[in-house]
């Protein structure tokens, strides 16, 4: 009879918490938004005992068996995309606008120039639809009365891009940026170049990290920073919060759904949620809130999380928490490495624009949470892809 753990029902993944190649198998995953089981095989003994006969007695992680039948072995993000069927190279190497970006502001300023017959490639290395992409229900886009899922929204926006004929690349990172001449150069992560008449610098911005002692050994173990992504890993247990923000406070009602108690720790004396957030988080029995709390440190134990040491900022008291696992949501950081010593940026490191959207370098424009001044809201997002757009569209028609 044929294991049952060889045609499993969603992609199951092998591995350890210390295994760093595991780590980015698990964040490629989260990344790309694809379900995935994961066994740890230090906890699971049947488990180990599978790795070893699917690997002809060796102990090789990860080990990850996708519905098909197929196993891949310690494979490289590469790897990954290609099973995966992610396009990660282009089809041209010249285009009208390389976007960088496939939020709602790329993916909007792609389909308004694809429909007027441009040829247009967007480069996204993580999941379509950005920050929007992995929010539980959007109910204050415009014309979703009744709210929509993140996910369905992206695939909804990328479908509509692809429609008008923008290229889309996957799991693809956009190394470099450059001047050269007329044109703009893109060079991606793996090597390849591509140029471009005009390119739109579209690439958000990320969660911002607490910078603590432990945390960054446990990214992706223990620490998380996107609860759509990595919540189902917490049925039954406890998780904290950190962030009294909108964003903590979407997160963790969230996480409701899986974890039997959810903690929210504010570092300033009041949260800053919107009321009809708070209001909801009240009406949850298994959801607590304390303000006026420093993170300082996790501490770490077997390559786990054992403790998480707060301060009351208040008495200066420490403290020491103990939780399964921990989710971040204090705020964002630009994404805005590829025009760091090249574009004006702000002194958050925003990306500084004109009343056109194109940057201190004639050719290139930005637009959504990357450019300084921007909102950080999805319907303002697709808003500046569309004003974007219609820029480049009179930037080429001048030249």
């Amino acid at each position: 009879m044929t294991d049952p753990r060889l045609t499993p029902e969603i992609i199951t993944l092998y591995g350890t918490g210390w295994c760093p190649d595991c780590k980015r198998s698990k964040q490629f995953f989260g990344e790309q938004r694809v379900p995935y089981t994961y066994v740890d095989v230090d906890a699971d003994a049947e488990a180990l005992a599978f790795v070893e006969q699917t690997n002809n007695g060796m102990r090789s992680i990860p080990t990850i068996i996708f519905p098909d039948g197929a196993v891949l072995v310690e494979p490289s993000n590469a790897q990954l995309a290609e099973k995966l069927g992610l396009q990660t190279r282009a089809r041209r190497t010249f285009y009208d606008a390389i976007i960088i970006g496939g939020g709602p502001t790329g993916l909007t300023a792609a389909l308004y120039l694809a429909r007027e017959g441009a040829e247009v490639l967007v480069i996204e290395k993580a999941g379509l639809g950005g920050q929007a992409g992995i929010t539980q229900t959007l109910d204050n886009f415009p014309g979703f009365d009744e709210g929509i899922a993140g996910a369905e929204f992206a695939a909804r926006l990328a479908r509509q891009a692809q429609k008008f004929g923008a290229e889309i690349l996957q799991a693809q990172e956009a190394s470099a940026l450059e001047k050269d001449g007329d044109y703009v150069c893109v060079t991606t992560g793996d090597g390849a170049e591509y140029g471009a008449k005009v390119a739109l610098l579209a690439s958000g911005a990320r969660y911002r990290r607490l910078g603590i002692p432990g945390e960054e050994a446990l990214i992706g173990v223990n620490v998380h920073f996107c609860a759509t992504c990595d919540g189902a890993f917490y049925k039954g247990k406890k998780v904290l919060v950190v962030g009294g923000g909108n964003s903590g406070f979407e997160e963790g009602l969230f996480l409701t759904k899986f974890a039997s108690q959810v903690d929210i720790v504010e570092f300033l004396p009041k949260v800053k949620a919107s009321k009809i957030l708070q209001d909801k988080v009240t009406e949850k029995e298994n959801m607590s809130v304390t303000v006026n709390h420093a993170v300082k440190e996790m501490r770490i134990k077997k390559n786990q999380l054992d403790a998480v040491i707060v301060e009351d900022r208040a008495t200066g008291e420490q403290k020491e928490w103990h939780y399964d696992g921990v989710f971040v949501f204090i705020g964002f950081s630009p994404n805005s490495e590829l025009a760091k010593g090249k574009a004006d940026l702000d002194q958050w490191g925003s990306v500084v624009t004109d009343k056109t959207l194109m940057t201190s370098i004639p050719g290139l424009f930005a637009a959504g949470d990357v450019r300084a001044g921007s909102t950080k809201q999805a319907a303002s997002a697709a808003g500046e892809g569309a004003t974007a757009a219609l820029m480049i569209r009179q930037y080429l028609s001048d030249k």
